[in-house]
């Protein structure tokens, strides 16, 4: 088995929307209902291919995950009191690994791809949100080093909180 990691292109919307919305499914069987119809969508991932912020995650030539690392700073994270300035950091959205393949560390594989590229890019850190029922998201974070800081609110996915972290590197 090989695995490796690529920029996304506009071809690989419909296998990512058969992901996340797999993962929709698995986390709702579990009373996690974190994602739902609205999001993600085609046109988040659009968004995210046109800024060249899109990877996915290949199990030999099959499509079984994505990751975007943004330099694009959300405007529900603003009022967050994040432990460094607002000027060197990346932003982690859309981690997903399709349901038939966790558990085998591609989520580690992408965060560790993420990790490695603000390294070498300079980023002084880190910065995502998971939501609050997600715990086994929230140890994850946690365990790679993430700090927990804030709540904040996507009114169109949950009522519930997401938890913002972040990991000075």
């Amino acid at each position: 088995m090989s695995l490796h990691i690529r920029k996304a292109t506009s071809q690989d919307i419909d296998a990512l929307l058969q992901i996340t919305k797999a993962c929709a499914k698995h986390m709702i069987q579990k009373g996690i209902f974190q994602w739902n119809e609205n999001y993600p969508n085609s046109a988040a991932f659009a968004h995210d291919i046109a800024r060249n912020e899109l990877y996915v995650l290949l199990e030999n030539t099959k499509i079984v995950g994505c990751i975007v690392v943004s330099t694009l700073m959300d405007e529900e994270y603003k009022t967050v009191q994040w432990l460094t300035p607002d000027d060197t950091n990346i932003y982690i959205h859309r981690l997903a690994i399709h349901p038939e393949t966790q558990g085998k560390g591609y989520a580690q594989f992408l965060m560790q791809f993420a990790e490695n590229y603000a390294i070498e890019n300079s980023y002084s850190s880190i910065r995502l949100d998971t939501f609050s029922k997600n715990t086994r998201n929230q140890k994850f974070y946690e365990l790679r080093g993430y700090k927990r800081l804030e709540n904040i609110y996507f009114p169109k996915q949950s009522v519930y909180p997401f938890y913002c972290y972040e990991k000075i590197l």
